[in-house]
């Protein structure tokens, strides 16, 4: 079986598994996501690969980590991701780029990143959740954050925290690239509050 096919036949199974312990509907889960329907079936049916795109939104909608739909390795206490098995999520053709390096689901999914944002580049990020928390730690560069329509800006070796259930961005109007570690802590989310 191929990578891809691994990963394909992962998420179906593990969509399936949370949509159903999250109690929801396909019509449910479809309206919470903005997916449709038929996208939903045919993702659980093992018959497609979505994008990144529609992965984050059932992601987001079930409360859960990108990296516990597509982890097909679950059940061990200690997780060790060893570098090819990161997932880019990100890149642009100036060599931008965003890793996933290693996430979990204790008390709410909790992500770590690795981020790589050449000049000139950018990211922006519609509001998440709210609760959610997002760390991050500039080792080169200096980063420009926004938060909310307000910059901030994060040289080397300094790091920066927020609430990040408002839009947000990440930019490097420097001159060289910027490299920082970023995590983000989603609250847990639990059917009945729906």
């Amino acid at each position: 079986m191929s990578d891809l096919d691994q990963l394909t036949q992962s998420l179906a199974r593990n969509l399936k598994r949370w949509r159903t312990e999250r109690g929801f509907t396909l019509d449910a889960l479809a309206a919470r996501a903005g997916v449709s329907r038929g996208m939903i079936i045919q993702i659980e049916q093992a018959r497609t690969n979505p994008s990144v795109g529609i992965t984050v939104k059932l992601a987001d909608a079930l409360g859960v980590s990108i990296t516990t739909l597509l982890d097909y390795e679950q059940g061990s206490h200690v997780r060790l991701v060893p570098p090819e098995q990161t997932v880019r999520m990100w890149s642009t053709e100036a060599g931008s780029s965003t890793t996933l390096l290693v996430g979990t689901e204790a008390r709410g999914p909790f992500e770590l990143w690795a981020w790589t944002l050449m000049p000139g580049d950018g990211s922006d990020s519609d509001a998440h959740p709210p609760g959610t928390m997002e760390l991050l730690h500039i080792s080169v560069g200096e980063l420009t954050l926004v938060v909310d329509g307000v910059e901030h800006l994060v040289a080397a070796g300094s790091s920066a925290s927020f609430e990040a259930n408002v839009p947000h961005g990440y930019h490097n109007k420097g001159t060289e690239p910027v490299e920082m570690t970023m995590s983000v802590s989603v609250p847990p989310t639990h059917a009945a509050s729906y």
